[in-house]
């Protein structure tokens, strides 16, 4: 019976990732969009330099600090990083109340997708940092090529549908 290097066995499927810990420039600012118009809830500070938010009971979902960031700049466009981290939102309707509170808020999306697997909002924080607000599909749902693999597509998102299956009122 042979076996697999260990670097060529699937991950086990039950692993998530559990949390996003950003630099930021302004930590006060940076809390007013998480909290105030994201609604995460602030679960712990560290002084001036960081900041725990999370959805619910969790310990935190996003990190915020400004320890090597303090008064910085957003890295220039063309160099690596993060392209953007996502937000997974239990239901369309939840979504919905998600792009209510952006509205609500007077921000700009960046962009709206339906991927066939999900529907995703795109966005930026103040400090540039990309964000995917997005609601899965069903799995039933997802489009398939001839084979059964998935063929995600990225076509428009009626947004005033979204808006109208959100549980809040604009």
């Amino acid at each position: 019976m042979s076996r697999q290097p260990a670097e060529h066995l699937p991950i086990d499927p039950r692993v998530r990732i559990g949390h996003v810990h950003l630099k930021v420039s302004d930590l006060e600012r940076a809390i007013a969009f998480y909290n105030g118009v994201l609604g995460f809830e602030v679960k712990q500070r560290w002084g001036t330099q960081a900041a725990f938010l999370a959805a619910g009971d969790y310990h935190h979902h996003i990190g915020l600090n400004t320890w090597q960031s303090l008064g910085g700049k957003p890295p220039a466009r063309g160099t690596t990083g993060l392209y953007h981290f996502a937000i997974l939102y239990p239901s369309r309707a939840a979504l919905g109340d998600a792009l209510r509170r952006l509205i609500n808020a007077k921000h700009r999306l960046d962009g709206a997708s339906d991927h066939g697997v999900s529907i995703a909002l795109y966005l930026r924080d103040p400090d540039e940092n990309g964000i995917e607000l997005y609601w899965d599909k069903p799995m039933d749902q997802w489009p398939r090529d001839e084979q059964g693999n998935i063929a995600m597509v990225s076509d428009p998102v009626d947004l005033d549908a979204l808006l109208r299956e959100g549980r809040s009122p604009l």
